[in-house]
């Protein structure tokens, strides 16, 4: 299966930069950072190609998300071991149509995989909150 790994790492690690400006964001809920963060990107010298993740792992319901967009948006996700089913939904359905797999069994592989994530997420949210903001 082909994606741009390069390019999803990338993703995964810059899709919430725009929490640098809204820091209340970085322990709490809030959007204001999406708008923010692509710009910053852009000014950094970023590619638009690039950038993107920062716009589209918030809003994968796009009709121009592809694939490394769909994952950098789950792996958002499962690292607080939280699940959206529509959006599991979409991944499996790009994996069965790359791999020819017929869509349950790619369903339940994709599910193991998540649950490994999931079940270390109050490690690694605890280990991150050891570290307070201050504003």
């Amino acid at each position: 299966m082909a994606i741009d790994r390069e390019a999803a790492l990338f993703g995964a690690a810059t899709h919430d930069i725009g929490k640098t400006v809204h820091l209340a964001e970085l322990s709490g809920p809030g959007s204001a950072h999406e708008e923010t963060k692509r710009a910053l990107l852009l000014e950094r010298g970023i590619s638009p190609e690039l950038a993107r993740f920062a716009a589209t792992h918030a809003s994968w319901t796009r009709s121009d998300v592809v694939l490394e967009d769909l994952l950098v948006s789950l792996a958002d996700k499962i690292w607080k071991n939280k699940r959206v089913p529509d959006l599991k939904d979409l991944v499996v359905v790009w994996l069965a149509e790359a791999t020819g797999r017929r869509v349950w069994e790619e369903f339940l592989a994709l599910d193991e995989v998540l649950s490994r994530i999931g079940d270390e997420a109050d490690e690694r949210l605890a280990f991150q909150a050891s570290f307070p903001i201050h504003t």
